[in-house]
């Protein structure tokens, strides 16, 4: 069955709109699986979300957006792409994924931050995805969680545009709500 095709851009989704397209992209059921490592896919995930094999880019977006749900951090913190019968490592070479775009809707304690990642998935920061602010002023290292283990590293453009919220906010305590938590920017500011 094909995966459902994600807008490439938020902007004329309503937030409404965007949490059924969150809701639509739900994890198969990972934590249950545990077959034995059964070798490396020879897939490499570049800095900058790339997925590769044998060192060269898969370019079917709907392959990657396939692996992008099967994929499960270990408790190591080694890579695997895993269903009911096999698992096979994954090397990363930083987050997973990629936070591409981001829509917020609403101001302070009312705000909801919806983001969409390079393989298509839309997630909506809160307590079940937090964003990390990590990194410093001049390095930061801002993160969002997709799922247990799985992170995504928030983009350079999307960043700028929290920073420009929080500041109009907030300059004295950095940092943004959505969907009722608030996320911190002090580490970077």
């Amino acid at each position: 069955m094909p995966m459902a095709e994600t807008p490439k851009d938020l902007s004329r989704l309503s937030l409404e709109q965007l949490a059924s397209l969150a809701a639509d992209h739900l994890s198969p059921p990972l934590d249950k699986w545990n077959p034995p490592l059964t070798g490396d896919s020879r897939i490499r995930i570049a800095a900058d979300g790339r997925w590769f094999h044998d060192g060269t880019v898969i370019g079917r977006e709907n392959l990657v957006r396939l692996f992008s749900t099967i994929l499960r951090r270990e408790g190591d913190g080694s890579y695997v792409l895993v269903t009911p019968v096999e698992k096979q490592s994954v090397d990363v070479e930083d987050l997973p994924f990629q936070a591409v775009e981001v829509k917020s809707q609403g101001t302070s304690e009312n705000r909801t931050l919806a983001f969409r990642l390079n393989v298509g998935n839309i997630i909506i920061a809160g307590p079940d995805h937090p964003i990390r602010f990590d990194g410093s002023a001049d390095a930061p290292r801002p993160a969002l969680l997709v799922r247990p283990g799985i992170e995504a590293r928030i983009s350079r453009a999307p960043f700028y545009e929290l920073v420009e919220l929080a500041c109009e906010e907030a300059p004295d305590a950095p940092g943004l709500w959505s969907s009722g938590t608030f996320f911190s920017m002090a580490a970077i500011a």
